[in-house]
C-alpha cells in the first residue's frame, strides 16, 4: 500500500459524495470514507454510492470507524482511530482479506498497533488541521524522519502514510522521510480547480 489516500471531507461548496468524485477524477484510486459526525445509517447510504463510483474507476473503497458498514459494502479496507474497536477484533468481523489500517501517533503507537497485526499506519499529524478533534502533538518532517528510523531499526516493515495538514507542496520532503504516502482531504477541496489540483500530483 502506498501513494495518495483521499479522505472523505465535508464542506459548504462539496458533499461527501462530490469530494470522492473529484479525487477519482483527478486520479486517486484509494479512498476513504470517513463521516465523523454522521449516523451509521447515514454512513451506510453513502457509502453504497460511494463503492458504485469507486468500482465504475477501479478504486479501492476503505471505511473509517464503522467495522460493521465495511462488512456490508464489501470494502477493501478499514481504518481504525484509537478509539475504536481494537484491529485484532475487527479481523474476526471483517475477514482476513480485508486490509486494517490504524491511527498512530508515535513510535509506541505503531508498536502497537503492529503487535495488533495492522496492514498499515496513518501517522500524525504533521501539522494542525480543523477536520480532527483533540489533536495530538504535530510531527513535522522531523517527527516523521525519526520514527520511520525507528520503525527500520526495529524490523517493523508496515507502509505509513503521513497525516494531517499535509499540502501539495509538503509531499516531496516528506516522502524523503520513508514514508510510503500521503492522506489528503481540504487541501484538495480548497483548491480553485479541485480537479486540476488533484491531476497535478500525478504528474
Amino acid at each position: 500500500m502506498k501513494g495518495l489516500l483521499f479522505i472523505t471531507h465535508q464542506t459548504e461548496k462539496f458533499s461527501y459524495l462530490d469530494s470522492v468524485s473529484i479525487a477519482l477524477e483527478g486520479g486517486c484510486r484509494q479512498i476513504q470514507l470517513r463521516m465523523k459526525e454522521a449516523s451509521v445509517a447515514e454512513v451506510e447510504r453513502v457509502g453504497q454510492e460511494v463503492k458504485a463510483l469507486c468500482m465504475e474507476y477501479g478504486a479501492m473503497l476503505y471505511v473509517d470507524d464503522h467495522v460493521q458498514v465495511c462488512q456490508h459494502l464489501q470494502a477493501y479496507g478499514l481504518h481504525l482511530g484509537k478509539n475504536d474497536m481494537a484491529p485484532v477484533d475487527a479481523r474476526n468481523i471483517v475477514g482476513k482479506n480485508c486490509v486494517i489500517g490504524g491511527t498512530a501517533n508515535t513510535f509506541e503507537d505503531i508498536c502497537h498497533l503492529n503487535r495488533q497485526g495492522v496492514d498499515y499506519i496513518g501517522l500524525g499529524p504533521f501539522r494542525f488541521t480543523t477536520t480532527k478533534q483533540n489533536l495530538s502533538a504535530i510531527l513535522g518532517i522531523s517527527g516523521y524522519r525519526d520514527i520511520i528510523q525507528k520503525c527500520r531499526t526495529n524490523q517493523i516493515m508496515l507502509p505509513v502514510f503521513a497525516i494531517g495538514g499535509i499540502t501539495v507542496d509538503d509531499i516531496p520532503d516528506l516522502m524523503q522521510t520513508g514514508i510510503s504516502g500521503i492522506a489528503l482531504s481540504s487541501s484538495i477541496l480548497r483548491a480553485e480547480h479541485p480537479i486540476g489540483k488533484q491531476r497535478k500530483l500525478y504528474t
